[in-house]
């Protein structure tokens, strides 16, 4: 009778005990609310930006500042990749918790290596980042290190949730190490594949599969390309070994068009980030779709007899 009472008891207790709250994440990019969710399933996510925008430019918008005034942590990109808004949304948001230097404001690209960091810029070299190019997210390689760092992060803001938070970063591992098996077993296929690009958001993958960018139709980082840098692309020896002109799908399609009608290469829009459709809803997935439009148009290729 004394132990159904006191089985009794604890089960009235945990009833009336006030359910834990939800971790509250503003991220400034799809990607890194991917990453989230995989270590806090039920946490309440709030995304700055998606696949149809240029994370470069975003406004401050007053449901950008609630939000962030509610968030425990804001994970962002960093490497000056929000430059031109998140100082101000940080500054209106007011929220003490998220701020340079704090436990709740988390750059990804500060705990990984960058490529093509440059010690002096100018205005002349355009859109540079000094502490290096800051599209990382799709790298197979760079992309666990973030996951660790982040769950060492969420876990010091909120250490009662670490058992679960550690059993989900290990299942991701897991998963990811499989993809990545796959992913290498892909990229002999696309061995010899040149391609045009337009900015370097594809880059780390690119390079990490061994595929060559040797053109990009922006004349710098972030300027458009004009009708006079497309001609000078017309005249570059390197278009001879592209078989494919890659955008991504906050980019304008025109210039890419419009070299594609001089030069019959196809062109392949593809999302930069996460989005909320089926077979790209997660960086693994994105990553996958990717590399296998990579493969087709180079068995297409291969098929034809090649380009040029």
């Amino acid at each position: 009778m004394v132990f159904k009472q006191l089985i009794t008891g604890i089960a009235f207790g945990l009833a009336v005990m006030p359910a834990q709250a939800a971790l509250s994440v503003f991220t400034c990019e799809p990607e890194w609310a991917d990453l989230v969710r995989a270590l806090v399933p039920d946490a309440d996510i709030h995304i700055a930006t998606n696949a149809q925008q240029d994370p470069h430019y975003i406004e401050a918008r007053p449901s950008l500042i609630s939000a962030m005034r509610r968030a425990d942590i804001a994970v962002c990109t960093g490497a000056s990749l929000e430059a031109g808004w998140l100082p101000a949304l940080i500054s209106r948001a007011s929220n003490r918790d998220i701020q340079p230097g704090k436990p709740g404001l988390f750059f990804a690209a500060e705990q990984v290596s960058l490529h093509q960091p440059h010690d002096h810029l100018d205005r002349s070299m355009g859109d540079v980042h000094p502490e290096g190019d800051p599209h990382i997210h799709l790298d197979p390689a760079r992309v666990p290190v973030i996951v660790d760092a982040l769950a060492d992060r969420i876990v010091t803001l909120v250490p009662s949730r670490e058992n679960g938070i550690r059993l989900r970063q290990r299942q991701w591992h897991v998963r990811w190490k499989l993809e990545t098996a796959r992913w290498r077993q892909a990229a002999e296929n696309l061995e010899g594949l040149s391609v045009a690009v337009q900015h370097s958001t594809f880059g780390y993958l690119l390079r990490w599969l061994g595929v060559e960018a040797p053109i990009d139709l922006e004349p710098k980082p972030g300027l458009p390309p004009s009708a006079s840098n497309l001609s000078d692309v017309l005249a570059d020896p390197a278009l001879a070994r592209i078989k494919l002109i890659l955008i991504a799908t906050y980019q304008g399609e025109r210039p890419a068009q419009w070299l594609s009608s001089q030069t019959e290469l196809p062109v392949e829009v593809l999302p930069g980030t996460v989005n909320d459709q089926a077979g790209t809803d997660s960086l693994a997935e994105l990553i996958s779709h990717i590399i296998g439009r990579l493969e087709h148009h180079q068995k297409a290729q291969e098929k034809a007899g090649g380009h040029g």
